[in-house]
């Protein structure tokens, strides 16, 4: 640390406020907020508090710059200002190229409403924007059918109007448009129509559906059913756009919710922008972690600029945990019941489908970051000092004791290696002790290995609880590779996740890959045992039933198998066929002991 740097830190304030990190080239590499600057940057500066990556920016830092704000929100919004601004390496972004749609109420003489990707500051009103083009299109539709508004690009200015500068077109006749360009409709009448407009796309249907009511009613009285037959269906129309997006209870309103899930190299935040109980505006997005960045942290800048790009005013954020930080005016709940609780988790459902359509994505496209992300996720949920590319799968197999064998299944990078699986049949053990079975298994196994030079696993999986547990340890301490192999034990019932010395087990969400590797590496270790000890049993029942031929040994016996493959062929099969097979002597003493 040079001397600049390290009288920075001794004459921090202990304000609120935004930090800038440089490296010797003036790049800026990190921009954080805090509030108080000097505890938070000091803190970075301890090595045992800093995880791998924070320790890598760290060690390129060479000056730091300070803004002191007034609260830990400003330091936020700065902080947020000043990332959008400079894109600084090691800060976590809401990246996003895409040019999403708006919805525009054009700022004119009979405004025009229309969707673009084109921000235009002209006065006109942009909503927006949609994450996906399709709900736009299904508002727009919406509106066209409960509206006749014009489509025309020509300008309807009053003196152009009066002047009669324009003619009807065929937007008028099919009855999509009442004519505003020759003066056929009233601008108080449109401008009425509009207005109910702007409800609907914000979620407020209730000036829409005065609007088409009175018109029903005055159609009515004047005696025109057939019209006022239409303006009915209209407003069907709405009720059923409306039911479809009504979620939550009508009386939520105005109120802005926040769901999240992340793993260990992203978070996914999904954002719901709730009107009178509709959701008018969803968006889920993707951030990726670039230094050990907690849940809170992300959801503190998402949140800042989630509501920034959709330019929200809200005076109430619905999250699922609570941030230390305080919003003006703003409300922050962490609702635990009720039906504000089942939209915030109706938003977790929605981040947590993201990811997981996000990483089946990866799946196909990258599959080593699919497969890197899970290695680096195993060995943070199982404690490892490494990834556990090579694991190694252990289960035995028998009957009352009888015809034991245990497998040994190798899976490199999360996917079975075939080629590498083992089985063993069991030498020292007499009954059934699986105790007993896996510790010569282990045992034997492992000193193979050490013998022959090959690279131990970083991963052992004993299929059982404490017992085979602490019989596999028992033979890995015996070789002196304790401690320096993970070693966990699974029990199927509810599927813990035993450690040696440590009485109470782990349990991984039934959705985590961590939990779904290590259940088909202990499925796959059972259904290769099973197949084994199968064809074990088979093999010594049919060389029973043959060894009761006198004067028939095993290697007599092996080679009709071999030849004939089954006892029932040995059976059916006629003199010479045996005779050419086993001599002239042995053929017939086998042909006389199944015929006679």
């Amino acid at each position: 640390m040079n001397e600049n740097l390290e009288l920075q830190l001794k004459t921090l304030p202990s304000e609120p406020g935004v930090y800038r990190y440089y490296d010797k080239n003036g790049q800026l590499l990190y921009v954080g907020k805090a509030k108080n600057l000097k505890k938070r940057v000091l803190s970075y500066f301890n090595k045992n508090q800093n995880g791998y990556r924070t320790r890598i920016m760290v060690s390129k830092i060479v000056r730091l710059e300070t803004t002191v704000v007034n609260s830990e929100y400003d330091a936020l919004l700065l902080e947020n200002n000043l990332i959008k601004e400079h894109q600084p390496f090691y800060n976590v972004m809401l990246k996003d190229d895409k040019t999403y749609p708006w919805i525009c109420i054009k700022n004119e003489n009979f405004p025009r409403i229309f969707m673009t990707r084109n921000v235009i500051k002209d006065g006109s009103e942009y909503y927006g924007p949609y994450a996906k083009v399709r709900p736009a299109k299904i508002l727009l539709e919406t509106i066209k059918n409960l509206y006749k508004i014009r489509s025309c690009n020509l300008d309807l200015s009053p003196k152009k109007i009066e002047d009669g500068k324009y003619k009807v077109c065929l937007e008028y006749h099919i009855k999509n448009c009442k004519g505003p360009c020759e003066n056929l409709e009233s601008k108080e009448s449109y401008d009425e129509k509009i207005d109910a407009i702007r409800g609907i796309i914000k979620g407020d249907f209730r000036k829409a559906r005065k609007y088409l009511e009175d018109e029903m009613f005055r159609f009515a009285a004047n005696l025109e059913f057939e019209a006022a037959q239409n303006v009915k269906e209209r407003l069907e129309f709405l009720d059923d756009y409306q039911a479809r997006n009504t979620v939550v209870n009508p009386n939520i309103d105005d109120v802005d919710v926040f769901g999240m899930t992340s793993d260990e190299t992203a978070a996914y935040v999904n954002f719901f922008k709730i009107r009178n109980g509709n959701i008018v505006q969803s968006f889920t997005t993707e951030i990726k972690k670039i230094l050990e960045e907690t849940d809170e942290e992300i959801l503190e800048e998402a949140l800042v600029e989630i509501r920034q790009k959709f330019a929200s005013e809200s005076k109430e954020i619905l999250l699922p945990f609570h941030l230390n930080i305080e919003i003006p005016n703003i409300k922050l709940i962490v609702p635990k019941v009720g039906d504000k609780k089942r939209i915030v988790e109706l938003s977790e459902k929605n981040a947590r489908e993201y990811r997981l359509e996000k990483l089946k994505q990866v799946q196909i496209v990258d599959p080593e970051r699919h497969t890197n992300r899970i290695m680096a996720e195993m060995q943070k949920l199982l404690r490892m000092p490494v990834e556990p590319r090579h694991i190694e799968g252990f289960d035995n197999s028998n009957i009352q004791g009888s015809n034991p064998v245990s497998a040994c299944v190798v899976f490199r990078d999360g996917k079975p290696s075939k080629s590498d699986y083992r089985i063993f049949h069991v030498k020292t053990v007499e009954g059934p002790n699986d105790f007993a079975t896996m510790e010569e298994v282990i045992y034997r196994r492992y000193k193979r290995m050490l013998d022959e030079g090959e690279n131990l696993p970083q991963l052992i999986l004993i299929d059982g609880g404490k017992g085979q547990l602490s019989s596999a340890v028992k033979s890995l301490k015996l070789l002196g590779l304790y401690g320096k192999i993970t070693v966990v034990g699974i029990a199927k019932r509810l599927e813990e996740i035993f450690f040696p010395e440590d009485s109470i087990p782990l349990y991984l969400d039934k959705k985590s890959e961590t939990l779904k590797i290590l259940q088909r590496v202990r499925d796959e270790a059972h259904r290769f045992g099973v197949k084994h000890h199968r064809t074990r049993r088979t093999n010594n029942t049919i060389k029973s039933e043959l060894e009761e031929i006198p004067g028939v040994g095993e290697k007599t016996i092996e080679l009709l198998l071999k030849k004939l493959k089954s006892v029932k062929r040995i059976k059916e099969a006629n003199l010479e066929t045996l005779e050419e097979i086993l001599g002239k002597q042995k053929g017939k003493i086998v042909w006389e002991f199944f015929n006679q």
